[in-house]
């Protein structure tokens, strides 16, 4: 399966769960697009270190401009207009 129609089936069923599970959310759904970075088996441990910790991680620092500085780091072009930020 490729990552486009992964995260498509990951949105569809998603959204679906929550407007079934949480009837105040019957309005829910998820932005256009998505954000995927892979990740190198050599960097493995510090992703997971990352993950766990990422509650604390981003009292520190937004996912919005965390992501920002992920596109920017990598020369990834994006429009501002549809990153969270």
């Amino acid at each position: 399966m490729n990552l486009s129609d992964l995260i498509r089936h990951i949105k569809t069923t998603s959204s679906k769960w929550v407007k079934v599970t949480f009837e105040s959310n019957k309005d829910f759904g998820w932005q256009d697009g998505y954000g995927a970075f892979s990740v190198g088996l050599s960097t493995l441990e510090s992703v997971k270190s990352y993950i766990q910790n990422q509650e604390e991680h981003h009292a520190q620092q937004s996912f919005d401009k965390e992501f920002v500085g992920f596109l920017n780091a990598h020369s990834i072009r994006y429009d501002p207009r549809f990153v969270m930020e």
